[in-house]
């Protein structure tokens, strides 16, 4: 993505770390809103997907990096966070930064972290067990992998439409 090539290039690697473990901060900050404010918070956490996004498009493996880093934070801040983040948003915000750096065109990168939210959401709902849908869609059928992969597709769109128009607005901010 042209717009995030200044972070990206001509910066040094310690500048990279220090900006992913913010963001991975910020991230881990922001998920937690949900257990730390109730009702408010869980309008304020889906945000957390955002500065994830922004540490993956500064490199990928950055991006793990600041992933890792939120959800050691998330540990320590909201342990109950631990089972929604690592599966739900840090997937997806993982799954639409590289989508952005690999595709061209929308379609191919929502189809892309679609795939990446529908794997988690399917992982804590049939694997764990974890009812992050509520009860609706705990029986494992092909009915309900299809709702789910409809919602993380429309859900995952919603987020790049987001990014790709927020975006260059902060990086014109932050430049002054």
């Amino acid at each position: 993505m042209p717009i995030i090539e200044p972070l990206r290039n001509g910066r040094s690697a310690t500048f990279k770390l220090v900006v992913t473990a913010l963001l991975g901060l910020v991230a881990a900050l922001l998920q937690s809103a949900g257990g730390i404010f109730p009702g408010f918070g869980m309008l304020i956490s889906p945000l957390s997907s955002f500065p994830m996004t922004i540490s993956v498009l500064i490199g990928p493996l950055y991006g793990l990096l600041s992933y890792l880093v939120a959800i050691f934070l998330l540990f320590l801040i909201q342990p109950a966070e631990l089972f929604v983040f690592p599966f739900t948003t840090g997937l997806m915000s993982i799954g639409i930064g590289w989508g952005l750096l690999l595709f061209k065109r929308k379609y191919s990168i929502t189809i892309f972290s679609g795939s990446f939210l529908t794997l988690g959401i399917c992982l804590l709902l049939y694997g764990i067990e974890f009812p992050v849908l509520g009860p609706l869609l705990l029986d494992f059928q092909v009915w309900n992998l299809l709702y789910i992969y409809c919602f993380s597709f429309i859900y995952c769109w919603a987020w790049i439409e987001l990014v790709i128009r927020v975006l260059p607005k902060l990086v014109k901010l932050l430049r002054g």
